[in-house]
């Protein structure tokens, strides 16, 4: 038996996750779209709401959620971060479809934080209508002043007053913003500018409907406006909140962040994986139908080596990615770090080059409407930044390689 043997529970439920997908998902996405654009856009889509009941009726609901984060199982089925990867990978075969089983960013990593270091009177208030699918949530952490890459630039300010803080910053990338069952947002500022450096800033959950919060506009991600999801650019002036909201305490929000990114951008990585797969299956199955020089497409060599190319770095990324997710089971999120920050460069890139070459496989219909390819490379690329850029996470692993080897990075 290997690290990486999945589990009769996971078998079980890749099967039926995969048959709702087959029955629900990719017969509706055109329907999905539709409805997204009639009317109003950033209003909630009903074919996600019909589907909800359905998924979780099958027992396929908060799959994320790990055993720590609940214990009693009341939620969901307490799988380990091994046996949800390839679950979530099948999800992130449809960028909307996470949402249906309720395991689509922003909110997972929302939930594991008020799951890990929430009270129970802020679980009663927002952890458990989240879990519930009543709520949805956002992540106020990036800043348009400055390289919030590193979470010590931040600028917003916590300020205590009496029972209560109050909160003023410009923030964007509010990603989950735009919809309207958005409830509270969870809000990294500094509490002390004067603390050493990593306990200046702290996390605090601040109400969307709270008087001085303001959606100054969505942003769009190439073009893309992801309605009703969204992602905001807002501003917070004089917000006042009870001091009860703050997270954990004053000083600990850096904590907080290596905690709560470390599981997000790991399922950023299992569903990036699933994005490659849908993108080769579409290649290779528009290899064999268009014809080219006299011969289908999958007749050239260069598109043989195209597919090939394609398969052996899918899977080089998919095994990266689940020893990370070992790790994190088996030795913390701390000690995987390195392995994180690996996955978080190569889980990306890899989509891109995959649905890059399915692109030019398609032709002009690789960049139009008619295939999920052009999206699906607007997120990979996107993911890029997200959850830190590239040479952020590239040193971190360098810096991993060095300390295991005894090399002082320390000034002399």
């Amino acid at each position: 038996m290997t690290m990486f043997d999945v589990s009769p529970r996971t078998t079980d439920l890749h099967a039926r996750l995969t048959a709702f997908m087959d029955e629900y998902i990719y017969p509706n996405e055109a329907e999905f779209h539709r409805q997204v654009n009639e009317g109003n856009r950033w209003e909630h889509v009903q074919l996600i709401e019909d589907l909800k009941p359905r998924a979780r009726a099958e027992g396929l609901w908060n799959l994320f959620l790990p055993p720590a984060s609940d214990p009693r199982g009341e939620f969901g089925p307490g799988l380990s971060n091994l046996e949800y990867a390839p679950l979530c990978e099948v999800m992130g075969r449809v960028w909307w479809a996470p949402e249906i089983f309720n395991c689509n960013a922003p909110d997972t990593g929302n939930m594991e934080v008020l799951a890990r270091y929430g009270t129970p009177e802020q679980q009663e208030q927002w952890l458990v209508p989240l879990l519930n699918g009543e709520i949805r949530s956002a992540f106020s952490m990036t800043e348009p002043e400055v390289a919030s890459s590193d979470a010590t630039n931040i600028q917003a300010s916590i300020t205590r007053d009496g029972d209560d803080y109050v909160i003023n910053a410009r923030k964007w990338w509010t990603s989950g913003a735009g919809d309207p069952r958005c409830a509270v947002s969870i809000f990294m500022g500094k509490t002390d500018p004067n603390a050493e450096r990593h306990l200046q800033q702290s996390m605090i959950l601040v109400p969307m409907d709270a008087p001085g919060v303001t959606t100054e506009r969505m942003l769009t991600v190439f073009g893309y406006d992801d309605a009703p999801h969204g992602h905001a650019e807002m501003t917070f002036q004089d917000v006042r909140v009870p001091a009860s909201s703050i997270l954990l305490g004053e000083g600990r929000g850096f904590e907080i962040a290596q905690g709560r990114l470390g599981p997000g951008r790991i399922h950023h990585c299992m569903r990036l994986i699933g994005q490659a797969e849908r993108a080769l299956e579409l290649m290779v199955e528009r290899s064999g139908q268009r014809v080219a020089f006299g011969k289908p497409l999958a007749g050239h060599q260069h598109v043989r080596e195209a597919i090939a190319h394609s398969r052996m770095e899918i899977d080089q990324a998919r095994l990266l990615t689940m020893q990370a997710a070992h790790m994190m089971d088996t030795v913390g999120n701390k000690a995987a770090r390195g392995q994180i920050a690996a996955i978080k460069v190569v889980a990306p890139n890899v989509a891109l080059r995959v649905i890059d070459r399915a692109i030019q496989v398609f032709g002009g219909a690789g960049v139009s409407q008619d295939t999920p390819l052009p999206m699906m490379y607007a997120q990979a690329r996107t993911l890029r930044l997200a959850d830190g850029p590239d040479i952020v996470h590239t040193e971190t692993v360098a810096k991993e390689e060095l300390r295991a080897h005894g090399v002082d990075l320390r000034r002399r």
